[in-house]
């Protein structure tokens, strides 16, 4: 069996040799992760992924006992300290916390130490409960009063001295108050603020073009760096939390953290007592709510129990206390601030809500965006048209939840109603594109009948967002094909900032040329130009300066607007002008355009709002008419047969047919050339009428129309 296979086996169905062999993988990986974790400050996996690897191999070691490594995970702490930095031998060792997830494994754990100490069923110690800051673990020793020497954990047993750098650090005193005992060993955590974390991140990005991933890494790389004056220069901070080498001074684990503040040390102010199992999860509630408001990362909650002589009694498994665990926070889940909604425009022209976010650690990354998808995802409806978070809308300035699950965008969740501003106002999603302020429509589904989730900008030619897609197709072997002008060359034409160069829209593809001549800049001076390319290019744009109508049609990247939609067209209104009256007339849906636009044949309601919209917007008509001026559009005739008796007449075919079929019975009308229509209109001049044939006939009847059957129109068309 592969490794691959056997990593992903449940544990109870591992056998005794696989489980040995998957007990010497995860040690040999988890060593790696903690190298790269605590030795260089560059994890390569979350703290999920950590967890899960961790997780796995102790369910393994309950399930055999006897299989316990040597060099196992369970026993290790942290990483061998680095040959960069002198070793320091820990007085007392500095142990991890075991891991808890749900509100279950808070009350199990709390069982756990009722049952070890022998107190009554009704009987459970105080506890503490206090940030877990993820930071960098410090251990700072003052001996008669004077900071002596500061240690890193690294492998819990021995640190790295990182004294000289320590001394930098504002929040470390280097010396305590008269009266405290001559050793004293201070224990805590070294962290950077996020706001300090973002400054830093945004010098370094302009001196080196490197940045650290997240506050933790950005903490523990200048914690660690060899030169003192750059750890200086870098805005670190230290709560204190805990202790090593020093005489009992109170009864109690908060007591004691509280003496550390008169002796000038910064402590978490959200440490507070807990008597039940409920006040624990309920300040793990509160801290986590409370998360994004924070200027400090932090991934869960730290439960010790206050009494110190509890503690003494209940000591230390090899690698953790028996006395604290930390609560977790899920990993992919996050508390922030929604600070504002930010319209971003997609090359198709749609319109995508992202959340601008208070920068939160998600996952071992800080997010400071995420997407919400669509405007009814922001109003509470599912794509189902079902309601989602029971509904609740999300607003600017509320508290929400942020999800990463690997390496997919961040996306809220959820929304804290009681933490929403009472002047939080629902969003009004734009109706006109931010980018180049055309209207922004959603269409509608023609077999589901429903709007789709999507609002698309309707400025296909002149909106920036777009302009790059736009112009491909535009110059696209389909459209208006011309050689020499393909993707990489729009791309470069499009970002050139010259305007006697540049393209923006398809009109100056065709002025390039005569632009060119009054620039001072000649294309041929560009890499991938020559005199004999630049002017096969403009011959070939002048190739193309008349143009098939249906290319042109088709040329314009108009939404629903194919190939073949764009011949229906070009063949049904004949040439542009035609064209283009009839579909600004049709922005009146109750018009005879209108209704002829959805009675061709092919062309649903879907596809007529694309084109009318399209035709309803200003910026639209500008840019084809700038386009007008340099091309020639060729009128589109329909085919027409000689002494054909339907030729240039519009027939609709409906009901059953029997003796041809629905798609022979239209190509014969339209190689006769006949127009076949999809619906009646007055414009109708022919009905064909099969059984079954129900409001077509009708509406034909009301409009005065001639009908026949079947057999009459192929006794009309017979021989032709």
């Amino acid at each position: 069996m592969s490794d691959v296979s056997l990593s992903e086996k449940p544990v109870e169905e591992l056998t005794l040799e696989e489980a040995a062999a998957e007990l010497e993988r995860l040690s040999a990986e988890i060593a790696h992760h903690d190298r790269l974790y605590h030795g260089e400050d560059n994890p390569e996996i979350t703290d999920a992924a950590y967890d899960a690897l961790k997780n796995r191999n102790l369910a393994i070691e309950a399930r055999y006992p006897d299989l316990v490594r040597d060099d196992s995970p369970s026993r290790r702490v942290g990483a061998t300290p680095s040959a960069a930095f002198a070793e320091v031998r820990h007085s007392r060792p500095m142990l991890s916390l075991d891991n808890l997830f749900t509100d279950e494994d808070v009350l199990d754990f709390v069982e756990q130490v009722r049952r070890f100490l022998g107190l009554p069923a009704d009987r459970i110690p105080v506890f503490t409960a206090e940030p877990k800051i993820d930071g960098l673990s410090l251990s700072i020793r003052y001996e008669k009063g004077r900071l002596a020497v500061a240690a890193t954990r690294g492998d819990g047993l021995t640190g790295e001295n990182v004294t000289a750098n320590v001394r930098t650090i504002a929040d470390i005193p280097e010396r305590l108050p008269a009266g405290v005992p001559d050793v004293v060993e201070v224990r805590g955590e070294v962290y950077m603020g996020r706001g300090d974390f973002f400054a830093l991140n945004e010098r370094m990005r302009e001196e080196t073009g490197k940045v650290f991933a997240n506050p933790r890494n950005a903490a523990a790389g200048s914690l660690r760096q060899l030169d003192p004056a750059i750890t200086a220069r870098r805005p670190l901070r230290f709560f204190a939390y805990a202790w090593g080498d020093l005489p009992r001074l109170a009864d109690t684990q908060y007591d004691t953290v509280r003496l550390f503040e008169t002796w000038g040390f910064k402590t978490n102010p959200l440490m507070v007592r807990c008597a039940t199992v409920d006040e624990l999860v309920a300040h793990y509630r509160r801290i986590e709510a409370d998360r994004a408001s924070l200027d400090y990362d932090i991934d869960g909650v730290v439960y010790k129990v206050d009494d110190l002589a509890l503690q003494e009694r209940l000591g230390f498994r090899s690698r953790s206390p028996r006395w604290a665990t930390a609560h977790k926070f899920p990993a992919e889940r996050a508390f922030t601030t929604l600070k504002d909604i930010e319209i971003q425009v997609g090359r198709t022209g749609a319109l995508t809500p992202v959340a601008k976010l208070e920068p939160v650690t998600v996952g071992g990354v800080v997010v400071s965006n995420a997407t919400l998808h669509n405007e009814d995802y922001i109003k509470g409806i599912g794509t189902s048209g079902q309601p989602i978070r029971e509904g609740r809308d999300i607003r600017v300035g509320d508290t929400v939840i942020v999800q990463r699950a690997g390496d997919v965008i961040p996306q809220i969740v959820d929304v804290v109603l009681d933490k929403r501003p009472p002047d939080a106002e629902p969003y009004a999603f734009p109706t006109l594109c931010p980018r180049c302020g055309s209207h922004a429509v959603r269409d509608v589904n023609e077999k589901t009948g429903r709007v789709d989730a999507v609002r698309r900008c309707t400025g296909g030619l002149v909106c920036p967002a777009q302009q790059v897609e736009k112009l491909k197709h535009f110059a696209s072997r389909h459209a208006f094909d011309i050689e020499g002008l393909g993707d990489k060359q729009i791309e470069f034409f499009h970002a050139l900032e010259d305007d006697n160069l540049s393209i923006r829209e398809p009109a100056d593809i065709f002025t390039l040329k005569a632009r060119e001549a009054g620039s001072f800049r000649r294309l041929k001076d560009f890499p991938g130009f020559g005199a004999t390319s630049v002017k096969n290019l403009f011959d070939a744009i002048d190739a193309r300066r008349r143009i098939a109508l249906n290319r042109l049609i088709f040329g314009l990247g108009i939404r629903h607007v194919g190939e073949t939609t764009a011949k229906l067209l070009a063949r049904a209104y004949g040439t542009w002008d035609h064209f283009a009256e009839e579909m600004q007339a049709a922005a009146d849906r109750s018009s005879d355009a209108w209704r002829g636009l959805n009675a061709i044949d092919g062309i649903g309601e879907v596809v007529a709002d694309a084109v009318v919209d399209f035709f309803a917007e200003a910026h639209n008509l500008e840019a084809v008419a700038r386009l007008l001026n340099e091309i020639e559009p060729e009128p589109m005739e329909a085919p027409v047969a000689v002494d054909s008796p339907v030729a240039g007449k519009t027939v609709v075919f409906t009901g059953s047919l029997e003796k041809m079929t629905r798609d022979e019975a239209k190509a014969t009308a339209e190689r006769l050339g006949a127009k076949v229509a999809g619906s009646v209109s007055k414009k109708t001049d022919l009905v064909v009428a099969g059984p079954g044939a129900g409001s077509k006939l009708a509406k034909a009847t009301e409009f005065g129309i001639e009908v026949i059957d079947e057999d009459a129109w192929l006794a009309l068309v017979e021989g032709l």
